[in-house]
């Protein structure tokens, strides 16, 4: 279960790579917003080692990501302060089809490993997973942060990022006979910091907020079979052109995976 985290979702590409070194491969992936985009990635063959080649190009080239960012974009923050107009900025789907590695098809049937991206409904508030069909609108659900991302109508369903509701739903997962790894990207609190968001910052630093205090409650009534918190200390959900510094600092985890993995196999002999 990849949970959601932007930015601080690249942490999972190096627990996927220690996955490919284990050569392990899950029977089932499952993501949330960000970890909806890299499962999803990683579910259509690609390996962690490309994806991290691929996180480390795609955001190297800093005009080209704001250029196409642009091309994305299907309001104004002018609208929004007007009251005109779609206010939200970005097309989900046109976003993927611009940053996503070519090997991701277009259909869920298609994938190489079982992938399911969680969302919520909007106006029924509830999770909804979506695992058959076109692959990208539903991708682009999960990540549907209010106000930054249009929300995607899938069969009549307006639904918009997952982490809204559940942002780690490793609790659908739990049942015998399975081990559940969890990987948890959300935001600690940061004690020290007094200075004042923009107003995007905010947006999103709300959403992470959220997702810690949700993740947190979560863990304590039922932990997953393995928890790997893989989130950067310093890391903002929209840092993306630290993508680099971000693969870096998540090395480590990759150890504490494998480590992890040694003590549920063992249990389970």
């Amino acid at each position: 279960m990849l949970g959601a985290g932007g930015a601080r979702g690249l942490s999972h590409i190096p627990v996927l790579e220690a996955l490919d070194e284990l050569g392990i491969k899950p029977a089932l992936i499952v993501g949330c917003s960000m970890g909806a985009i890299v499962g999803a990635a990683y579910a259509a063959g690609l390996s962690g080692k490309e994806l991290r080649e691929h996180v480390a190009l795609t955001f190297r080239d800093r005009a080209r990501v704001i250029a196409r960012l642009l091309d994305a974009r299907v309001g104004k923050f002018t609208d929004l302060m007007r009251g005109l107009g779609n206010p939200v900025l970005i097309d989900g789907e046109r976003m993927l089809d611009l940053f996503w590695p070519e090997a991701v098809p277009d259909r869920f049937e298609e994938l190489k490993t079982p992938f399911a991206a969680l969302a919520a409904d909007y106006h029924l508030h509830a999770e909804v997973s979506l695992s058959s069909g076109p692959l990208t609108p539903a991708v682009a659900a999960s990540l549907a942060i209010p106000g930054l991302i249009r929300p995607v109508v899938i069969d009549g369903r307006v639904l918009i990022d997952g982490g809204a509701i559940n942002p780690l739903p490793y609790d659908r997962l739990l049942a015998p006979g399975r081990i559940v790894m969890a990987v948890d990207t959300s935001a600690p609190a940061t004690v020290s910091d007094s200075r004042i968001p923009e107003p995007l910052e905010a947006m999103v630093g709300v959403s992470q907020i959220l997702t810690r205090s949700i993740v947190q409650r979560m863990i304590e009534r039922q932990p997953p079979d393995i928890l790997i918190r893989a989130g950067v200390d310093g890391i903002g959900g929209l840092d993306f052109f630290k993508a680099q510094a971000i693969l870096d600092a998540s090395e480590p985890v990759k150890d504490e995976v494998k480590r992890a993995l040694a003590r549920a196999f063992e249990k389970r002999a």
